[in-house]
């Protein structure tokens, strides 16, 4: 857990991008080191920087109704934005601030090593899948470096439109199926029970 907590000291005095000027707290994630299934969302909104931890408002409140839609909660997950820090106004995160923040978001991926990544809207879609369309690609499981990639709409997508919110809830209800997904490798000489932690 150290270098977790390494990272998260790093973050906390970053000021590698403007954001640094403007922020009250960093976000930089929270969960288990352990954790089979990590979130991505895209940035911290104005509750997660004020108390400094990701997804505490109403999203984060639907976040949570979802994992118990599959008998997870959060202190079961990982949660992270692929930027650590507020933009002003809520505005998209842009290109270099993304970029600014990369090593951080990739130190963490490297450190949790989750089975799979589930990304929370298009900016988190298109850190790991590049330029695809949420609408059309969204509950589609994509093998990445021995892991899946999962792209679901982010949950304030659902509290501004709920024409998303059955669209979220049916994707989610497929992950504890796919993450028993395994990567390829040689047969064991006797199967055992999965854990998902």
């Amino acid at each position: 857990m150290s270098e977790l907590t390494d990272l998260y000291a790093e973050v906390a005095q970053c000021q590698r991008c403007d954001l640094s000027k403007s922020r009250k707290l960093t976000v930089p994630g929270e969960g288990p080191a352990t954790a089979a299934l990590m979130f991505v969302g895209e940035a911290p909104g104005y509750h997660e920087n004020q108390q400094g931890r990701p997804f505490v408002g109403a999203a984060g409140r639907f976040l949570e109704e979802l994992l118990a839609s599959i008998h997870l909660t959060r202190e079961q997950v990982y949660i992270a934005n692929v930027i650590k820090c507020r933009p002003p106004g809520n505005r998209d995160p842009q290109t270099d601030e993304i970029e600014a923040c990369r090593p951080y978001l990739d130190r963490q991926i490297e450190l949790i090593n989750p089975r799979m990544v589930v990304t929370l809207g298009r900016f988190s879609m298109a850190y790991f899948l590049g330029k695809q369309s949420i609408s059309r690609i969204h509950g589609q499981p994509h093998p990445l470096d021995d892991r899946i990639i999962y792209p679901i709409f982010h949950p304030a997508a659902a509290l501004h439109q709920p024409k998303y919110r059955a669209a979220i809830e049916q994707d989610f209800l497929q992950i504890p199926q796919l993450l028993q997904i395994e990567p390829a490798e040689p047969p064991a000489p006797a199967p055992q029970q999965l854990s998902l932690f």
